[in-house]
């Protein structure tokens, strides 16, 4: 699609207005709506077209929605198709159940209409710099047409695959954060325990995840399989499967000591080696 595609944005909320905002300067403008007027605002003092109710966003050719949950999302969706062109593409930056996305694609695909699931990673800080990531499930053909405006608010844009996917992958990243934050928790308990300052151990956790990349630093497999010795993972992760059962393993020592729990801990002692496809090299 040219750069004079026309855009749409509906839900301007904490995540919606600043997605929006990045929008503004698009050759072909974007239409925002809101069910709160004062919401409006501030795109309109930015620059946007305003429209009086979701429908009227239904003329422009790409259009975001970001509302709160799959009923909402089936409602705008359903309201926008009343009246959207063929070759419309509605993009769901929600996160959504992915069957949902799935079925509103195949409802719409008749009339022409593209629905594309496009969950968003990075909050509203990297909305208003425009470095969010944002994962989309959609055809090749809806893909192509949305991408360069993503551009505006996602210094990454990942085709997931098709509908449903990008949904998937947004479940699969936002789970590894929270039970991260879990282990974060578990992690202070333990520290509490032994005497440690929990804000000199936050200082210290958030300057080596940057060098390091955090959890994100194993994830370069194509596949879950045991690696074969010949793959080029194989070793480091051999070394690093070593080092986390030691470390793991005082961890829970101390544990013990301070009479702390750390289910967490015991679990990733149990699975780490295979997860990450090597050996256990430690009983």
């Amino acid at each position: 699609m040219s750069e004079h595609a026309k855009l749409g944005y509906i839900g301007l909320g904490n995540m919606g207005a600043p997605m929006a905002k990045r929008l503004v300067d698009w050759p072909g403008g974007v239409t925002v709506f809101d069910v709160r007027a004062e919401a409006m605002t501030p795109l309109a003092e930015a620059g946007a077209a305003l429209a009086d109710s979701v429908a009227d966003v239904a003329a422009a050719d790409i259009i975001s929605v970001t509302v709160l949950n799959d009923e909402q999302v089936r409602d705008v969706v359903g309201e926008l198709a009343a009246s959207a062109k063929p070759g419309t593409v509605i993009a769901i930056h929600s996160t959504i159940s992915p069957g949902t996305a799935v079925e509103l694609a195949e409802q719409l695909a008749p009339q022409g209409i593209h629905v594309v699931d496009a969950p968003v990673s990075g909050g509203g800080g990297a909305a208003e710099k425009g470095k969010l990531a944002i994962m989309v499930g959609a055809s090749d053909e809806a893909f192509a047409l949305i991408k360069e405006p993503f551009k505006q608010f996602a210094s990454l844009v990942i085709h997931a695959g098709g509908p449903g996917t990008g949904t998937r992958m947004k479940i699969a990243r936002n789970m590894l954060t929270f039970v991260s934050y879990a282990a974060a928790c578990e992690a202070q308990k333990l520290a509490e325990a032994a005497g440690v300052n929990l804000q000199d151990l936050g200082n210290v956790v958030r300057h080596t995840d940057a060098l390091t990349g955090g959890a994100g630093a194993i994830m370069f497999r194509d596949d879950t399989k045991p690696l074969t010795p010949e793959h080029f993972l194989y070793q480091p992760f051999l070394h690093t499967s070593g080092l986390g059962q030691k470390d793991l393993s005082l961890a829970l020592a101390l544990g013990e000591a301070t009479d702390v729990d750390l289910p967490l801990a015991e679990v990733a002692l149990k699975n780490l080696a295979a997860g990450l496809g090597v050996p256990h090299t430690k009983d």
